[in-house]
């Protein structure tokens, strides 16, 4: 089979990672996509560092015996820990991560008050220390660390009133000045956007960084000259360390949400 006919391999912890799958569909319908969700070890952002880095590895390994052409690491926390170390062991394929979209919830209002929500531990992470001092002096930037939410999600729980109860409680120590945007560090969370917009008003703009990492890939392939020629629609495959019919099942509705 020649190369660009291959799937784009997607990983994540759960099934958050098809928030950005979604995006890259949306982008380049004619690719194929292998889609793994590692539910079994999920979450992986209350796991230590190592551990972290020892699952990624092992989920790209596995994509790529799989054939997937290209990599997406579709998980906020598994870039976090080791998108920087996967560079370096696949120099010659496209691999692309993802990060909070802090850039354009800056630029979206001059020196606007800016709520990252994420994982404890990609909050913790020098990559997202760092990407958060590159704007300090732009906006006032406030990490809120989210234990437990991307558990709603891997349960299909998107809305209902023991979300809109977590959220309620979630934001109480950020809520005592105005919030002007929130950007989802995790890319379980889009999929509970509106319960986030409903805990804070829809004045507060919302951003993700599933459309920027899915033009980065499409980048990447029409630069390797592996971008998918065929004009028929592409096909999905979802494989999940749980291996239940349920967690597909799960996939199946999220994707077409």
């Amino acid at each position: 089979m020649e190369k660009y006919k291959k799937p784009i391999g997607v990983f994540d912890s759960g099934v958050g990672g098809i928030s950005v799958l979604k995006e890259l569909v949306k982008q380049m319908p004619y690719e194929d996509y292998i889609y793994f969700g590692d539910s079994e070890h999920a979450p992986y952002g209350t796991k230590n560092l190592e551990e972290v880095k020892e699952l990624t590895v092992n989920n790209v390994r596995f994509l790529l015996e799989n054939g997937a052409k290209s990599i997406v690491v579709a998980c906020n926390t598994a870039t976090s820990a080791a998108v920087a170390m996967l560079r370096k062991m696949y120099t010659d394929i496209p691999l692309v991560g993802i990060e909070p979209a802090i850039k354009p919830a800056v630029l979206n209002k001059n020196g606007s008050r800016i709520i990252v929500m994420a994982t404890p531990m990609t909050l913790r992470q020098e990559k997202f220390q760092k990407l958060m001092h590159k704007y300090e002096n732009m906006a006032d930037i406030v990490p809120l660390p989210c234990p437990g939410l991307m558990e709603f999600v891997e349960r299909g729980v998107l809305n209902g009133r023991e979300l809109d109860k977590y959220l309620t409680e979630l934001f109480w120590s950020v809520n005592h000045k105005k919030i002007d945007s929130i950007v989802l560090g995790c890319t379980h969370y889009p999929f509970v956007r509106a319960a986030v917009q409903k805990a804070v008003g829809s004045d507060v703009a919302i951003f993700d960084g599933g459309e920027g990492t899915a033009r980065e890939m499409k980048r990447r392939l029409v630069e390797a000259k592996l971008l998918n020629k065929s004009s028929e629609k592409g096909k999905t495959r979802f494989i999940n360390s749980r291996n239940t019919e349920d967690e597909l099942k799960l996939c199946e509705y999220l994707l077409n949400i």
